[in-house]
């Protein structure tokens, strides 16, 4: 295996340039994670726009980005244990022990040993990456337009059954990404679909207007919806320094869970609230023998950290060598590289090398200075919790606004955003998640070109889907995925009715 793409890498990662670009994306990230519900989806819709706009190359603007996911990783924790408000979904079983420390005086020692955990976690992942992103890719040198077709077919089938605990709503989501995606000049017949005779939309939704009003604008609407709820920030932090003992008894729960948080993050359609929880609930299986997870035991606090971080860089393997998002936020940074004409799959290490080896070189860099920035300046990262509502709304719409305009010069974009923003709250308020939307948007274009690809080569026979043999397990495995959560549904509910019925007659 050849690792010259990472010290290629290395070599783009190091300039000052894009030191300085991952400093400014950990320091963003950090502070967009510990606002309570934005999360890092929010933050690169943000900054995606405007580092299109200033002519960043590819490679520093998904150094940027990249640094963003980390730091909004890291930063999540921090509400998480200062308010018990999670900071994004994949925070919230640090709550669960984090939140207890701080009511017990120990938020600093809190704060202090989760950023060691996510380090962990983080350096875990990014070696992770760096081996398995060129194995992956060599592996999937053999695929075709079919074996595309269907490697999207089986990711649609795992975000079904794994995103959420509503896969009807989140394959809903699905769909409607698709729909989408159609939307513009067809590019096989140059006919134009679903336009309703408006001139801006013949090259279909940009991808910047849709990214930016499904999350920022509807984030903005539901943070002014709950305006008036209050919360208490613990802000006496106490020692900042994590205890060795606490650091020792930890080891085994933060191994651990990096090693579940990067397996869990390979997987499409899962994504970090997926691996904390999963590595919350083992690590209670071993490890809880006292009664204390949920009380403030470190372990519990440290093994969802290291997982969360772990799985932002597992999510980056399938993106970068398939083409398929491992998670919401790579499903954003997959469109940021289309935005590049930059196609991701296994060519991408050989015609792209600095792309790939630059991102794997920031997720190694930006641990170390994310871990720099977060134990001495923990107490700035806190103040942004105290930041009012009146300041931070129209701080998102404006930075939405001036992101969407500078991208495409466009008022009716602007409009276009608003109105995508309000479909997206009343998304949200009916309780649709709206990652599997830009899932769907993002691979439905890819998913259609594949497949008129593979029908032309076949000269229209539909059974070249089914041909080789890789076809024919990722069609196996989409619809065992698919089937799961019903079968898993039966038999939790014949469990049920056996247990009422064992009760009704003792």
């Amino acid at each position: 295996m050849s690792f010259e793409y990472l010290w290629q890498g290395f070599g783009v990662a190091l300039t000052w340039q894009n030191l300085l670009i991952g400093f400014v994306g950990c320091f963003i990230g950090t502070l967009v994670g510990a606002l309570p519900a934005i999360g890092p989806i929010n933050g690169i819709a943000l900054l995606l726009p405007i580092a299109y706009t200033m002519g960043l190359p590819p490679e520093s603007t998904m150094i940027l980005l990249a640094s963003i996911y980390c730091g909004a990783e890291y930063g999540g924790r921090i509400s998480s244990i200062l308010l018990n408000v999670p900071g994004d979904a994949g925070a919230v079983m640090t709550a669960l022990d984090g939140y207890p420390m701080a009511q017990q005086g120990r938020a600093g020692e809190a704060l202090a040993l989760s950023g060691l955990s996510s380090f962990v976690g983080g350096i875990l992942g990014s070696i992770g990456l760096a081996l398995f992103a060129p194995l992956l890719a060599g592996l999937a040198i053999g695929f075709g337009p079919a074996e595309y077709f269907v490697l999207m077919v089986f990711a649609f089938a795992t975000l079904g059954s794994m995103v959420g605990s509503q896969p009807v709503k989140t394959l809903i989501g699905c769909t409607l990404g698709l729909m989408l995606a159609t939307i513009g000049l067809d590019a096989t017949s140059g006919a134009y679909r679903f336009t309703f005779n408006e001139p801006e939309l013949g090259d279909g939704i940009e991808f910047v207007v849709l990214v930016i009003g499904l999350f920022s604008i509807s984030e903005a609407m539901i943070i002014l919806e709950h305006q008036g709820r209050g919360f208490t920030v613990i802000r006496e932090l106490g020692r900042m320094t994590a205890r060795m003992s606490d650091v020792v008894k930890c080891t085994g729960a933060t191994l651990r869970s990096s090693v579940i948080g990067f397996v869990v993050g390979v997987l499409p359609g899962t994504g970090a609230s997926v691996s904390s929880a999963i590595s919350y609930t083992t690590e209670r299986r071993l490890s809880d023998t006292e009664g204390t997870f949920g009380k403030g035991d470190v372990r519990g606090l440290a093994a969802p950290e290291a997982a969360n971080n772990a799985t932002a860089c597992g999510a980056f393997v399938p993106m970068l060598t398939l083409g398929v998002p491992g998670s919401g936020t790579t499903a954003v940074m997959l469109g940021a590289l289309m935005l590049y004409n930059i196609q991701p799959g296994p060519m991408l290490l050989t015609e792209r090398p600095e792309i790939v080896g630059g991102l794997v070189a920031a997720m190694f860099i930006g641990n170390f200075i994310l871990l720099a920035l977060n134990l001495p300046l923990v107490n700035i990262f806190a103040r942004v919790l105290t930041v009012p509502n009146w300041l931070l709304v129209p701080g998102i719409l404006v930075l939405s606004i001036v992101g969407v305009y500078s991208t495409h010069a466009s008022v009716f974009s602007i409009f276009l955003m608003l109105g995508i923003g309000i479909f997206g709250w009343l998304m949200r308020k009916a309780g649709f998640d709206m990652a599997p939307i830009i899932l769907g948007f993002v691979l439905g274009r890819v998913m259609e070109v594949n497949l008129r690809n593979a029908l032309a080569i076949s000269g229209g026979d539909i059974s070249i889907l089914f041909q080789s043999t890789i076809s024919i397990v990722l069609w196996i495995l989409a619809v065992a995925i698919a089937i799961l959560p019903f079968a898993l549904a039966y038999r939790a509910k014949k469990r049920k009715n056996l247990q009422a019925a064992t009760t009704a007659t003792s």
